[in-house]
């Protein structure tokens, strides 16, 4: 079974971010009012991906066929999370959110969610709003920003595009490309084509 963060061991030396690094994540902007951490909304798909060195041509033609597969789909945001030191919202399960990180973990095994930290699922899906409480103190640090931010929530996100980004030598996150879902709307659903 995966270590879960609760009961994971502390960070390696080597977990940050590395110049190169990138990442898959989709925007969520409609919560960017509720993020404290200083970067915009997301909700990591596969992090770190593979080093940008390693993109060729091929790949990422590989990468957006693999995104294109999967239609587009809303996450829901309905309730505040915790890991130890983060505050974060759940979106409510999607298979197609499980499905293309696991579809993406099957074509490039290599990339580790969360570098192996918390097992090879990584950890489960969130939009983190908040770092830095110690352990044990979340709820009495983050209780009040859930009181603030509580009726703010439901919030929906359609997901039609992927984020590719890549960590850059001035310490930053910039979007390299966005890679675009495929399928069709149906019934107020999308569905592969």
């Amino acid at each position: 079974m995966p270590a879960t963060p609760s009961t994971a061991e502390p960070a390696p030396a080597d977990w940050g971010d590395r110049v190169g690094d990138t990442s898959l994540s989709i925007r969520v902007p409609a919560a960017d009012a509720l993020v404290t951490t200083g970067f915009p909304a997301h909700v990591s798909v596969l992090h770190p991906f593979v080093p940008r060195a390693s993109l060729c041509p091929a790949s990422r033609a590989a990468l957006a066929a693999l995104v294109a597969a999967h239609p587009p789909f809303t996450l829901r945001f309905t309730r505040f999370g915790h890991f130890p030191g983060v505050l974060h919202l759940a979106p409510e399960p999607h298979p197609v959110l499980h499905e293309l990180s696991a579809a993406l973990r099957r074509a490039w095994p290599g990339a580790l969610p969360y570098r192996g930290l918390f097992g090879p699922e990584g950890l489960p899906p969130h939009l983190t709003l908040a770092t830095h409480a110690a352990p044990g103190t979340d709820r009495a640090v983050y209780g009040p920003l859930e009181e603030r931010y509580g009726s703010a929530l439901p919030l929906h996100a359609e997901v039609t595009r992927l984020s590719l980004t890549v960590y850059t030598p001035e310490g930053t996150w910039r979007e390299e490309s966005a890679l675009s879902l495929g399928g069709e709307r149906v019934g107020g659903e999308r569905v592969a084509g």
